[in-house]
Order: C-alpha cells, then sequence, then structure tokens
C-alpha cells in the first residue's frame, strides 16, 4: 500500500532516501546484532519520543530477547525545521535503570547535542551499560561526538521526513523516509495558542 502526502504546495515531500523494505532489512539486521550482543544481560531498549516510535516498535520484535521499554520525550526543535540546541525533558522514564543494560533507540542523530544530553543525564541514573542504536546518522551534521554502538543508515544533512519523523507533526505515517521540499520546510511554522 502506497501512501501519499497530502495535497498542496506546502505538503510535498521531495526524493525518497530509504524505502520502506530497506528499512525493514536494516531493522532486522539490527536485531540480530543487539540479540546477539546482550544475551546474558538485563536489557531495557529506550525509546525517545516521538521521533523514534515507530523504529522502536520495529526493533523491539526483531530483538530475540526478554526486554524492557521505557520512553523518554525530548524537544530541541519544537515547530522548526533545525535543532535549537536547548534540550527539555518533556516525559521521563517510568522505572529507574540501575544497574541494567539501556539501550537508546534514536531515530537520528543529526546535531548531536540533544543525545548527548540525553546520555549524560541517564549515565548518571548508574546504569550497567548504556549505548546508543540509531536509525539515522547526519554525519555532516555532528557537532558533538556521540558513539552510535549500532547505526542503520548514514544520511546527508537534509531535513527529512517518514517512519517516525515529522515536519510539525505531519507525515510521521509514511512508510518511507524522504526528504522536505523545500517549499514546504521555508515555511513560516503556525503560531502556537
Amino acid at each position: 500500500m502506497s501512501i501519499d502526502a497530502p495535497a498542496g504546495p506546502e505538503y510535498e515531500i521531495g526524493r525518497v532516501l530509504l524505502s520502506a523494505d530497506q528499512l525493514a532489512l536494516r531493522v532486522r539486521e539490527l536485531g540480530a546484532e543487539i540479540t546477539n550482543d546482550y544475551a546474558d544481560g538485563d536489557l531495557v531498549v529506550l525509546g525517545v519520543l516521538k521521533g523514534a516510535a515507530m523504529f522502536i516498535t520495529d526493533l523491539a520484535r526483531e530483538i530475540e530477547l526478554p526486554l524492557e521499554l521505557e520512553f523518554m520525550a525530548l524537544s530541541s526543535y519544537g515547530a522548526a525545521t533545525k535543532s535549537s540546541g536547548v534540550v527539555r525533558i518533556m516525559k521521563d522514564l517510568d522505572a529507574p535503570i540501575e544497574g541494567r543494560d539501556v539501550l537508546v533507540a534514536e531515530d537520528m542523530v543529526d546535531t548531536g547535542l540533544t543525545l548527548s544530553y540525553l546520555l549524560a543525564n541517564l549515565a548518571e541514573r548508574n546504569p550497567r551499560s548504556l549505548n546508543v542504536c540509531a536509525l539515522l546518522v547526519k554525519p555532516e551534521a555532528h557537532k558533538v561526538e556521540i558513539d552510535v554502538k549500532y547505526a542503520g543508515f548514514k544520511i546527508p544533512n537534509e531535513f527529512i521526513v517518514g517512519y517516525g519523523l515529522d515536519y510539525n507533526e505531519r507525515f510521521r505515517g509514511l512508510p518511507y523516509i524522504a526528504t522536505l521540499n523545500q517549499t514546504v520546510s521555508a515555511l513560516t511554522p503556525p503560531a502556537a495558542g
């Protein structure tokens, strides 16, 4: 089934970077690697909402181990297409992670600022191990170095949507990842309130 973007120039997507089949194959491969590496652990897979929701769901199905899912929500974008660099915790963990193996499942690492903040915050909670699995990595955008143990795809420094990633809460449901049409990314975000 193909899902098309809504009609109108303000909702155009650009080219498809990663198809649904490419995403499914890579997530399966990541799941196999994680299954092998954490066979003797007490694994907590931590998803960063909302962007990683689809990724963590698919990834959890591919990890053939008992695991616990946890979620946090962070914000550094708001309604913009570039990270502000100011990170806010919108939703914190529901359970302690002390002494446990924590794998952060992130949709995308671009500047690395948000993830760096998150990793420092989680490290203070004394997990047994703390690693990152990122579906997408934008090496050209990095402002800080992040050790991504499991990386799905390296992509160019473009604004993208689909497979959980959005522009102003739109396009998350696309089964593929595509660039955002420049006319859309140049739009002024709607006023809050």
